[in-house]
């Protein structure tokens, strides 16, 4: 009898210890809220609600997008910031931003073919009008700082991958012989050639951007011009590969619908389809058959414009991708709706006006649960680094995620590096993406993710002034929390 009273007494043992280990399985919470980063914690998950609605409900079988690359852009400035540090403390930078075991971990770089808002000033690889055949094209300026900058980051990831765009074509090549779209203050550009944009713009709407659009194309259309800019690229390439620096990827313009102080170049629908379709493509195609061509960078809501693009029935044997940011990235979910067979990336993570602050940083980790939730494989950001105030050349303060004081020689990490280190430090390249909830009146993104090791990762904001509970169904267990107010939360177990 005491025998069997036994076997009972260690069966219900068992099942209550199984119980037990079900309900107590932890997963690891990392927070961050203003003045108080990356604090620690566990969290046990649950087998029920605790008296609210999910939040978010994720399933077997549930995928968005396979998660392909974290990256950022290498310019000028941001090399002229990293260099006022002292090299030990600019090393230990270079080792959080690319190292596979760094904080962000950079595995994809992007950088301008010719001078961008963030180089020192205007430059081109070729500056000798009508040198159609590139006898002078070179990257001697970029060998100063782009290269060194790229050099340094590969010595701590040897495997990154590089794309590229332009700001502006050589001033030869443009109908107002000069890097931007409009005179300002801040260039040199006569206010008379402002013709060229003012007197070729269509009629104002409302609620797009740009609000008036401009109906000329500023690069020559000439098959001179045309036949010689492809060829441009593809020695840029070249160039680049000399280095052992890959590039994998090319865009034809950099914002074609921000009409500029400082580089920059409008095009037209028909004008990007006859580049793209008839020079650009085929030249890369014999040139850098590995390379892909993206239609990109698109900053555009005017969904119109796009379309009149991506129907030419020549583009799906042109581009490979899409590639968006800023106003572009409110049209991802209708473009992939109606051309799901593209690959989607975000080019250019949005850069405010260099308040350097918590708001900035939400914004930042809304934009990276948006891109990521509505399927895009990679996320690039804008400056890793810039020195004080971020200004470019041309009069625009900017955010980075490291901010140098230079009269101090000191690095400050900013509330955006920690915003983007919640996601960077645990969706690595293969991660599968499950299923998201967007920002929303709540205030709360929530991102759920599975890793390649098989781990489940949940990344959620909260953006309201007071506590939120967050409740999130992970198929059979129970994510119940407490999110502090203003604050950024990562959530990590292994699935049993």
């Amino acid at each position: 009898m005491k025998r069997q009273w036994r076997k009972i007494w260690f069966s219900c043992m068992g099942l209550a210890l199984l119980e037990v280990s079900v309900q107590a399985q932890t997963c690891d919470w990392v927070s961050s809220c203003e003045g108080k980063t990356w604090t620690q914690n566990k969290v046990k998950l649950q087998t029920k609600a605790e008296g609210t609605a999910a939040d978010l409900s994720v399933d077997k079988g549930d995928s968005v997008v396979v998660f392909k690359a974290w990256g950022t852009c290498f310019n000028e400035l941001g090399w002229d910031a990293l260099n006022v540090l002292p090299s030990n403390e600019k090393e230990e930078i270079l080792r959080k931003l690319f190292s596979p075991e760094g904080d962000l971990r950079f595995t994809l770089g992007r950088f301008p073919m010719n001078a961008n808002d963030f180089s020192r000033n205007w430059y081109s690889c070729d500056e000798v009008p009508g040198d159609f055949e590139l006898k002078h094209f070179n990257i001697d300026r970029d060998k100063t700082s782009l290269v060194p900058y790229i050099k340094s980051a590969q010595r701590y990831n040897p495997n990154m991958t590089f794309w590229i765009s332009p700001w502006s074509p050589p001033n030869w090549m443009k109908i107002n012989q000069d890097y931007p779209v409009r005179s300002d203050k801040y260039n040199t550009m006569h206010p008379a050639k402002d013709y060229y944009l003012q007197g070729n713009k269509g009629p104002k709407t409302e609620g797009v951007f740009p609000a008036e659009l401009a109906e000329t194309d500023f690069f020559i259309q000439d098959p001179r011009y045309l036949s010689a800019y492809a060829n441009f690229f593809c020695k840029f390439v070249s160039a680049y590969k000399e280095l052992n620096i890959p590039i994998k990827m090319v865009m034809f313009q950099n914002e074609s619908w921000s009409y500029t102080p400082y580089p920059g170049c409008a095009w037209t629908p028909e004008g990007i389809i006859r580049f793209n379709v008839e020079y650009l493509a085929p030249a890369l195609k014999k040139a850098h058959p590995d390379v892909k061509l993206y239609f990109g960078t698109i900053n555009t809501n005017r969904y119109e414009v796009i379309e009149k693009v991506l129907d030419d029935p020549r583009m799906p044997e042109t581009i490979q991708g899409i590639g968006l940011q800023w106003e572009g990235g409110q049209l991802l979910t209708r473009l992939r709706a109606k051309y799901p067979n593209y690959n989607y990336v975000q080019t250019e993570s949005e850069c405010g006006w260099g308040s350097f602050d918590w708001k900035a940083a939400e914004h930042t980790f809304h934009l990276m649960n948006h891109y990521l939730g509505n399927g895009c494989e990679e996320y690039t950001f804008w400056n890793p680094i810039l020195a004080d105030e971020g200004v470019s050349p041309w009069g625009w303060k900017q955010n980075a995620l490291i901010r140098v004081d230079s009269k101090q020689a000191k690095a400050i990490f900013t509330p955006e590096y920690y915003a983007v280190k919640h996601y960077t430090r645990f969706l690595m390249p293969g991660t599968k993406v499950l299923a998201f909830k967007p920002t929303g009146e709540d205030k709360k993104p929530v991102l759920v993710v599975q890793t390649p090791e098989g781990k489940t990762v949940v990344v959620a904001g909260n953006f309201q002034d007071n506590p939120q509970q967050l409740t999130v169904k992970l198929g059979e267990k129970w994510l119940n929390v407490t999110l502090q107010a203003h604050s950024f939360n990562t959530f990590e177990f292994q699935v049993k």
